[in-house]
């Protein structure tokens, strides 16, 4: 299929998708709204095909990279869902490195994520993307069912599994005990959550999108974060300056940047609405931040 840009569709329509995407619309309310937009013999069921992921788009890193060593994990997570398992990448011929938590959207561990996972590799991290999906079966390969298993998950407990995962990989013998994280969307969101609840422990955090903690919460955060967020994005876009507030507040060094005309999702290159600038432009600076917090 042809690749599209987030601007070859109406942001109506783009805003309509965020709806679907984060459960507050269903996909017949999403297909109903977008009838509007079917026109010249496009379909309501042909866009939503338009704008659905395409994971081909996103191998930047392929599985068998000579540069990097790729298997999987299983972590005990007592207070959680038992265990939760993950995607490990560390360089090849790896000594002792940072590692750093990669935590997906709301569909699980896709083919986006892994590939997230070994862009770090490459870039001289150990990283680890845990699967929120676990106790489910894991990401089913399909974004839609991911969404459906994902509505049925404890939040709470799939919290505690990756408190759990982030303490496993920052005791690993081949980690040099400095953590990272860096989460998109519900990822953000536990980037965030991880930096609160994990306080010194957290050697820093790059957020995309991602839900702010309450003033009180970010309160209790130490690790500096570096948030990134669309402009186009206003649902979470605009929780930003009162969390800057609390940081600032709280003496945690922090960044905020807000990407003009990028919407929710601009990192995530197996959608339309990937923004290349904009993404590439907000890697630079995760690595620039892991690098400054994680290596030092």
């Amino acid at each position: 299929m042809e690749r599209k840009k987030a601007s070859d569709f109406p942001q109506e329509l783009l805003d309509l998708l965020d709806g679907y995407v984060h459960g507050g619309i269903s996909r017949r309310e999403f297909l109903d709204g977008a009838q509007k937009f079917a026109v010249g013999g496009i379909t309501a069921a042909s866009l939503f095909q338009m704008l659905k992921p395409n994971y081909a788009w996103a191998l930047q890193v392929p599985a068998d990279d000579k540069r990097i060593n790729a298997g999987t994990a299983t972590v005990p997570s007592p207070l959680g869902n038992g265990s939760i398992k993950g995607y490990l990448v560390r360089p090849a011929n790896a000594s002792k490195l940072p590692s750093i938590l990669v935590i997906h959207e709301n569909r699980g561990l896709n083919p986006y994520i892994e590939d997230v996972a070994r862009r770090l590799a490459v870039a001289n991290f150990i990283a680890f993307a845990p699967d929120g999906l676990t106790s489910l079966g894991g990401y089913p390969g399909d974004d839609e069912k991911g969404l459906a298993l994902f509505g049925q998950l404890d939040r709470a407990k799939m919290g505690e599994d990756f408190v759990a995962a982030a303490n496993w990989l920052k005791s690993q013998p081949d980690c040099t005990g400095k953590l990272g994280a860096v989460g998109f969307c519900f990822g953000g969101g536990i980037v965030n959550l991880l930096a609160v609840r994990m306080g010194p422990d957290l050697a820093a955090g790059v957020p995309f999108y991602g839900a702010q903690p309450s003033a009180a919460d970010a309160a209790l955060i130490k690790a500096p974060i570096n948030a990134q967020y669309g402009e186009l994005d206003p649902r979470i876009t605009d929780g930003w300056p009162a969390f800057d507030a609390a940081m600032t507040q709280a003496h945690v060094p922090h960044e905020g940047h807000i990407y003009k005309g990028a919407n929710h999702g601009f990192h995530n290159d197996t959608t339309p609405r990937y923004d290349e600038a904009a993404a590439k432009e907000a890697w630079q600076r995760t690595l620039a931040w892991f690098d400054t917090y994680l290596r030092a």
